[in-house]
């Protein structure tokens, strides 16, 4: 494999370095980072600049991000650069698109967790939406929520104590789905083996 730089969100950086290592694939991974998640207007931005910062460095850059709250908007602004992502419209679908399909069917208020939001919790969402501070904004964000469902990539004792953390810390119950890493293998190297021609009509694989 040529030489390949991955422009990842930062709640996917260290599985795509975790996997990239397992199957041998020669790729430098440029996380964005994952606070942009609450500011998501900010993103498409942000992942243009980097991959703009790389070009003349590597032979190939791909995009490790879902739509992650845009809207459209980093579909748009990748379609005039060429460039290609993962398929899914957050960051928990990349891992377990049907796991996360089949949860909203059954209780469409689920709030879903990857390790990294998990481990992550007080400060990427508790923190960052003041809820420390005020308290009383849990119902204002979290309200329309009924479970949390933690996609669990590596199911460890301290993961789980992380996930039951954060869904105490929201008032909802927790319930455990193991889904690994093995979705995001499969679309990292489908987006990875794309012809490069491919590319330049389209901004996310279907």
């Amino acid at each position: 494999m040529r030489a390949v730089a991955v422009v990842a969100c930062g709640a996917l950086a260290v599985h795509v370095r975790q996997i990239a290592l397992r199957r041998g694939w020669a790729v430098d991974v440029f996380p964005i980072p994952a606070l942009l998640h609450n500011r998501p207007e900010r993103i498409a931005d942000a992942v243009v600049r980097q991959a703009q910062a790389l070009r003349g460095r590597y032979d190939r850059i791909a995009v490790a991000y879902a739509d992650c709250g845009t809207y459209g908007a980093l579909d748009s602004a990748l379609a005039k650069t060429g460039l290609e992502r993962l398929r899914g419209e957050h960051c928990y679908d990349v891992f377990a698109r049907d796991e996360v399909a089949a949860a909203m069917a059954e209780e469409p208020g689920t709030y879903f967790l990857t390790d990294f939001l998990a481990r992550t919790f007080e400060h990427t969402v508790v923190r960052e939406l003041g809820l420390d501070r005020h308290p009383e904004l849990r119902d204002d964000y979290f309200g329309a929520y009924r479970r949390v469902v933690w996609l669990a990539q590596r199911r460890t004792p301290a993961g789980e104590r992380a996930a039951r953390r954060a869904a105490e810390r929201i008032g909802l119950p927790l319930e455990v789905c193991e889904v690994g890493d093995a979705g995001l293998e499969r679309e990292l190297e489908g987006l990875l083996q794309a012809p490069v021609t491919a590319r330049s009509g389209s901004h996310a694989r279907t």
